[in-house]
């Protein structure tokens, strides 16, 4: 007596037979589950947006023949849409508000974050200090940094009202890259231009980042470019006020880099968004590396 050859649990035929439909294994077919690649009759057939998909994979994902990550909804920039669109912004303002109380408690971190290119401290055996000095740190702890309660109050107010739109509409990851890179090359500007011993604080340049970033977007989505324009000008009025005491380059150079980021983010192509937009932050990051060894050269 012949004997019937096994089947694996998928409808497939061990040894070379028929294939039969997993669900039904009585009912021979030539057709697969686009998805899972199994043997689907034609009652077990949905149509998908290429071949057919078995009813279990339809259940589990979206039917679109992709996994179910795919069709979850995405951001203009392509992030993922978070349950709280403030979410990174409202932890950004909290680390500035906890830095802020910080150094109301120990003084001393002031100068232990502070910006500056190089100075000789004499209250310390270490001598000189500074990014030249390989404190490259404080590019980043600066922007974090706020000496006057009107100071991190303007800054924050920003950060809330610009940082908001921008982190639903670019996503969580991009929009933490976009407020850290344009506060880095605010921070890289200064140390470039300002005196080596000029201390200079606050998230201002990473704000400017997002105000670039905002104009950006308001032009993307054609909606009425003003109101952007007037503040951009009366913020730009500030900057360069004839009383001084404004680090203009950070302003400047956060401003710059978050335009240009922003343009990367918002208009790359959706076939290579991922490396248009995370390539443009890398060369900007480049950039601002450049910038920096350039300086400490200059001053070592």
């Amino acid at each position: 007596m012949d004997q019937q050859s096994p089947q694996g649990e998928d409808g497939s035929a061990a040894a070379g037979g028929p294939r039969t439909c997993y669900r039904h294994p009585g009912r021979e077919t030539g057709i697969r589950c686009t998805r899972c690649e199994r043997p689907i009759c034609t009652d077990c057939m949905i149509p998908a947006s290429v071949g057919f998909q078995c009813p279990g994979c339809v259940r589990e994902g979206t039917g679109t023949g992709h996994h179910p990550a795919a069709s979850r909804p995405r951001t203009l920039a392509g992030g993922s849409v978070a349950a709280d669109p403030r979410l990174i912004t409202k932890i950004l303002i909290g680390i500035n508000l906890a830095v802020f109380v910080a150094v109301l408690v120990h003084p001393v971190l002031r100068d232990e974050l502070l910006l500056f290119g190089r100075a000789y401290v004499d209250a310390r055996a270490t001598g000189y200090e500074g990014v030249a000095e390989g404190q490259w740190y404080r590019l980043l702890t600066s922007m974090f940094l706020h000496q006057e309660v009107w100071h991190i109050a303007f800054n924050m107010l920003g950060l809330w009202w610009l940082g908001g739109p921008l982190e639903a509409a670019l996503g969580r990851a991009r929009y933490l890259a976009l407020y850290l890179i344009s506060g880095l090359a605010g921070s890289a500007l200064t140390y470039l231009i300002a005196a080596p011993g000029q201390g200079t604080l606050g998230a201002s340049g990473a704000v400017f980042g997002l105000l670039g970033a905002t104009a950006v977007l308001v032009r993307r989505m054609n909606y009425d470019m003003r109101p952007v324009i007037v503040l951009l000008v009366v913020n730009l009025i500030f900057t360069f006020n004839p009383w001084g005491g404004i680090a203009w380059q950070a302003h400047v150079g956060g401003l710059v880099a978050g335009a240009l980021i922003a343009i990367a983010m918002v208009h790359a192509p959706r076939a290579h968004r991922n490396l248009v937009q995370y390539g443009a932050c890398a060369l900007v990051l480049v950039a601002i590396v450049v910038t920096v060894l350039a300086r400490t050269a200059a001053l070592t």
